[in-house]
């Protein structure tokens, strides 16, 4: 069990993915838009991104969209400590950039700021085996957080298999799956494709469904998907004592 500044035993959710480009950052800051309206302090933590854009006001990324989701609450360079240019796997990126990022360094910069009763909600980079920092991987840092774990994976060909084998790699590690989310990121799938069905059988519970939304009646990606995620905010609410 992990714990947050103070000593304070830690609760939350580490997202990852069974890819990457599924997803995840919209689904965490539904995620973390809903905790908050449940009446959680909700710390969103992207501890490193590649692949920001640089423009008048400094690079911008995903931090920016948790930054929104929780209404601005918390400091940006506390969302998003380790930020690089190249859209390549942080460890790639941060090389790129004669800079080196450790996994401790990630572990402090998700614990800052966290403090008794708090939610952190984490998300990862890539996929869950994909290279995090020069001495780990998403997997490292999520099992020294020890925080439960939400899989994200585009419905699409492929994500039975991709789902079932992050799932397993979730279990190898000793953690608690937190559910697992099908995120349709591109309109017109195949009608006869019924991944959450599949996913259900094999995996023994069923997925969250999310269909393809984009800005939605003029509202973010990530509102217009927030209804979609009832089922995985009550059983973390219901975990986090709410």
């Amino acid at each position: 069990m992990d714990y947050c500044e103070g000593g304070c035993v830690m609760r939350g959710v580490f997202i990852t993915g069974s890819d990457t480009g599924v997803g995840k950052t919209v689904v965490g800051a539904a995620l973390a838009w809903r905790l908050a309206s449940e009446g959680l302090v909700v710390r969103p933590r992207k501890p490193v991104e590649s692949g920001c854009v640089a423009g008048e006001g400094g690079m911008s990324g995903d931090r920016e969209t948790y930054h929104a989701a929780v209404g601005g609450r918390e400091p940006l360079a506390r969302i998003g400590h380790y930020r690089f240019r190249a859209a390549l796997s942080p460890e790639r990126a941060a090389a790129l950039e004669g800079r080196t990022v450790r996994l401790d360094d990630l572990i402090q910069a998700c614990r800052e700021g966290v403090g008794p009763g708090d939610f952190l909600l984490v998300e990862g980079a890539g996929g869950f085996y994909s290279p995090l920092a020069s001495d780990g991987l998403n997997a490292d840092l999520a099992a020294a957080l020890g925080l439960p774990v939400l899989v994200v994976s585009a419905d699409r060909l492929g994500a039975i298999h991709q789902a079932l084998l992050t799932t397993e790699a979730v279990a190898r590690r000793g953690l608690t799956l937190a559910g697992v989310v099908l995120n349709e990121t591109v309109p017109g799938a195949d009608p006869r494709m019924n991944n959450g069905v599949d996913v259900a059988r094999w995996l023994g519970r069923d997925p969250v469904l999310i269909r393809y939304h984009k800005d939605a009646d003029g509202l973010p990606t990530w509102r217009a998907i927030a209804p979609s995620l009832t089922a995985v905010v009550a059983a973390l609410v219901t975990d986090a004592g709410g």
